[in-house]
């Protein structure tokens, strides 16, 4: 492992920033190219192999063309309810025997529909018919798939096309596919839980079953996307989400380059049971809970609780939970003004013999606006004296 708990690029939100070894953990030898697992409840890398070296992705693409057209819907500029005319260029996708949902010329699907033949069947001709109704053609869409890349960081990341076909310059990463897949469960969850979960999909009379063989062998899996081409090789995108003693937790696997079908569901399944056996998410704070309370000079109030922008989880090797301490670091003197989740220091996590766990942002609670004259006089007076 390269990384062992390294933060997950572009989805840190602020909670956690650094994250260090605290032992070593191995996972179990895994069949793929290219893999990782993360975390998704504490943001945190468990496992990876060549995770950041670009490769086709083949249909692993259609994770960010679902999700652009899933922005497009939140922002209004198509409903699920309309219907969309289909070029000849979609239809023309079912040259060279590609996945389709098989859609022609003569009909006008909704998008709800063209969604699912996209995400159940990977359907080439609804991911050209999507990127039609949302931009005006494939290449304005393709144009929007890598401005959201490049606002992510994804700097392994570049689209040539919406389905993931080979095609020269056509890369991105494991990492950077985790990263897209993230993004869709946790901005759009209704989407997710609508269309990733379903085990087949039936339209114009031809039943399709999703090609993600963990929706059936394991109940926690509730979603997914697969790929294969010749270059890619066979892919598969996995999360699962399982009840432990804090709640629940997330965990999401990304294999690329395995040798067939029943691969890459068995060495998905691998990493995520792995994941979840050989470390606990352990909670340390709870989302608005108080971790330290600081003096506050020239305020209206003389103190302010600090705490986390929500809560606070940590992976660490199964066992070691009972073992973690937490340190305040802080610049001192805090003058107000101060503003609700304004950053003002750092809560250190270490195991008991120093490693880093974690470095979550500390931020104040509650305003504490600037005092009267007198008040930021008598104050200014104290720093000075002290």
């Amino acid at each position: 492992m390269k990384r062992f708990l390294a933060p997950l690029m572009a989805l840190a939100t602020g909670l956690l920033t650094a994250v260090a070894a605290s032992a070593q953990v191995q996972p179990p030898e895994i069949a793929a190219r290219n893999y990782v697992l993360i975390d998704l409840t504490t943001h945190q890398t468990l496992a990876e192999r060549d995770a950041d070296a670009p490769q086709d992705p083949a249909s692993l693409t259609k994770l960010m063309t679902a999700y652009v057209v899933f922005d497009a819907l939140k922002a209004k500029r198509l409903t699920l309810d309309q219907t969309l005319p289909i070029s000849k260029r979609a239809w023309e996708e079912r040259k060279g025997d590609p996945s389709l949902m098989f859609i022609d010329t003569t009909m006008t699907p909704k998008v709800d529909e063209l969604l699912r033949g996209m995400i159940i069947q990977s359907g080439n001709d609804a991911s050209v018919a999507l990127a039609e109704g949302v931009a005006g053609s494939v290449e304005q869409f393709v144009a929007l798939m890598n401005r959201q890349a490049q606002a992510w960081g994804l700097k392994n990341t570049s689209f040539k096309n919406v389905t993931g076909i080979t095609e020269a310059g056509h890369k991105t990463s494991a990492r950077d596919i985790a990263v897209v897949f993230a993004h869709v469960i946790q901005d759009f969850p209704q989407y997710y839980a609508d269309y990733y979960s379903k085990k087949e999909y039936t339209f114009n009379k031809i039943r399709q079953y999703n090609r993600n063989l963990l929706l059936t062998r394991d109940p926690t899996v509730d979603g997914g996307k697969t790929g294969f081409t010749d270059a890619a090789g066979y892919c598969l995108a996995a999360s699962a989400q399982r009840d432990v003693p804090n709640g629940k937790r997330r965990l999401l696997s990304v294999v690329m380059g395995t040798a067939s079908k029943e691969a890459r569901a068995t060495e998905s399944q691998k990493l995520l049971n792995w994941g979840y056996a050989a470390f606990d998410a352990v909670r340390l704070f709870d989302a608005n809970q108080a971790i330290t309370t600081a003096q506050v000079w020239k305020g209206t109030s003389s103190e302010a609780k600090l705490g986390a922008a929500g809560a606070v989880y940590v992976a660490v090797p199964r066992g070691e939970g009972g073992k973690l301490k937490t340190e305040v670091q802080r610049t001192d003197p805090l003058v107000a003004p101060l503003t609700a989740g304004q950053r003002v220091g750092t809560l250190k996590v270490t195991t008991s013999g120093g490693a880093t766990v974690a470095e979550v942002p500390l931020v104040v609670q509650q305003e504490v606006p600037l005092a009267g004259i007198f008040g930021r006089a008598w104050d200014a007076i104290r720093l000075w004296i002290k």
